[in-house]
């Protein structure tokens, strides 16, 4: 089997899925932007081949090195990045080089475009905020106010976290965004949701069936942690969900997922919402198609005892696991602080207090550090007690 991973060497975790890919007998045709020697040698002991280009945003390139793989080896038999920012690429050399396995272009919309998300949610019978698309214009988004209610919701129709959203609060705010915006096209706008973000993490096969689930509580959202400069938080929960599992699921049906590992995001309702739900409900946030960011495949590692790289390897090698669920599970935090902040229990104290439970502790780089912290730590615990002391720790500011 010939799998080529689009950008192995970035993010630094992606060595991993190349590895597992490897000891499964995949052959691991890499793509990337670094020079060769620049390459960790982890991936370079996973990777059968390398081509380097000066810009993966360079279609024409990234293309050659597809050819020249397959004039070398044989017709591809996966593509994959594993990352939000390549996905329609990936669909776009799936669909040059006919690569079944797995999302082509005429599909890309539909897990790109948060306006397109809404048809499969309302297709799947799945609760989510009502929207309308900014391009409508002033007068349209004044009457979707007066259904709605304030306040609302402004984000970009395509992107990933926090960037360029905003809570409108009345309408004069809403006249505000569309005068000072030079153009609001790009944007959706939607009923504004209050609740924790719960994410649904699976690794789905061919049939649309889940080889391995998980759930997570991110309690402030991106956006505020972002706006306010909140410390980051959010912990992979010990046992799943059933409800979120469900909604979970029904979502993997209604947007016919396969063969995929996806990372799903829900609001859980913390006040009754008319027409979505009530309390502890769950409300379809958006999807992505990929593992969720940051440290989350090593934190549903350590919840779990599992190795996801592996099940995910084993989902595209064999379209089944290998390994059965041990279930050892604990509750994984992450933590990213700030500097600048006076806590309680600083740095040398936090490490001496969860010496025991602390699985990683890094400096985050600054391009991260927004929504992610300066410091982070992920530890583990077996007791939502002991979670909920170290979370406390962790928020403890003098």
């Amino acid at each position: 089997m010939n799998f080529v991973y689009i950008s192995p060497n970035f993010p630094d975790a992606a060595w991993k899925f190349c590895a597992a890919l490897k000891n499964n007998g995949v052959r691991v045709l890499g793509i990337g932007d670094a020079p060769y020697d620049e390459l960790s040698d982890n991936l370079k002991n996973a990777l059968t081949d390398y081509y380097k280009v000066s810009n993966l945003l360079n279609y024409d390139e990234v293309y050659r090195g597809c050819a020249k793989f397959t004039w070398q080896y044989g017709r591809i038999d996966w593509l994959e990045s594993n990352n939000e920012f390549w996905l329609e690429q990936d669909a776009r050399l799936r669909t040059d080089f006919n690569i079944s396995t797995g999302i082509k272009l005429d599909q890309i919309g539909m897990i790109k475009n948060k306006s397109e998300m809404k048809k499969y949610y309302a297709e799947g019978n799945i609760r989510t905020a009502r929207q309308i698309k900014a391009s409508k214009g002033l007068s349209a988004a004044r009457h979707f106010a007066e259904e709605a209610g304030f306040p609302l919701f402004a984000k970009p129709d395509v992107g990933v976290g926090a960037n360029g959203t905003c809570k409108i609060n009345n309408e004069k705010e809403l006249d505000s965004f569309f005068i000072n915006n030079n153009d609001v096209s790009d944007y959706v706008i939607e009923e504004y949701v209050t609740g924790n973000i719960c994410d649904y993490d699976a690794i789905i096969d061919s049939n649309g069936n889940p080889i391995f689930e998980s759930w997570s509580i991110c309690p402030p959202s991106i956006a505020d942690i972002v706006k306010y400069n909140l410390d980051s938080i959010y912990h992979v929960e010990k046992d799943m969900n059933e409800n979120l599992r469900y909604w979970g699921r029904q979502t993997v049906k209604a947007f016919g997922v396969k063969s995929r590992f996806v990372h799903l995001e829900f609001f859980q309702l913390d006040r009754a919402h008319r027409g979505l739900g009530n309390v502890g409900d769950f409300v379809a946030l958006e999807v992505n198609m990929r593992p969720g960011g940051g440290f989350t495949p090593d934190m549903l590692n350590y919840a779990h005892s599992v190795d996801v790289y592996k099940i995910w390897a084993d989902m595209v090698a064999f379209d089944h696991r290998t390994t059965p669920d041990p279930h050892d599970d604990y509750y994984c935090v992450f933590a990213g602080r700030r500097d600048g902040v006076k806590y309680r229990l600083d740095h040398q104290q936090m490490m001496e207090k969860y010496k025991d439970a602390l699985k990683q502790w890094d400096r985050m780089p600054d391009a991260l550090s927004g929504a992610m912290g300066n410091q982070s730590y992920i530890a583990r615990f077996r007791t939502e007690e002991e979670k909920n002391q170290f979370i406390a720790d962790i928020y403890d500011r003098i």
